[in-house]
């Protein structure tokens, strides 16, 4: 069992296994609702897409956004969930796009039929 200083306050961020799990919840209300969670030696992988995982690792979360690593601090899970939100979000049919929005559209993710927590 890990020894815990009774003076230390709980940082949730600082165990990856919590700060996924509150990314997880962050993800879920900006509509992601099929994750898969998995933790060990020291990180957290969340697998939220086919072509998204994210590592949650040393502080960070990780992940990649067509082939270029992208990170954002584990202590911003809801920092985080935006920002994969943004790349990764299906706009809804009566968002107002720029026209610059509408010359390069945000790609849209494709739902499994997989059964995932």
């Amino acid at each position: 069992m890990l020894s815990v200083r009774t003076d230390t306050p709980y940082l949730p961020w600082r165990d990856p296994r919590e700060a996924t799990r509150l990314l997880r919840y962050a993800l879920h209300r900006q509509g992601f609702t099929h994750t898969y969670q998995s933790n060990g030696n020291g990180m957290s992988v969340l697998s939220v897409l086919t072509d998204l995982t994210v590592w949650c690792k040393n502080g960070l979360f990780i992940w990649n956004e067509d082939g270029v690593e992208s990170s954002h601090p584990a202590d911003d899970p809801v920092g985080a969930a935006r920002l994969i939100s943004r790349h990764y979000r299906r706009p809804a049919p009566d968002d107002d796009l720029s026209e610059e929005e509408v010359d390069h559209p945000v790609p849209a993710f494709t739902a499994t039929d997989s059964e995932r927590d």
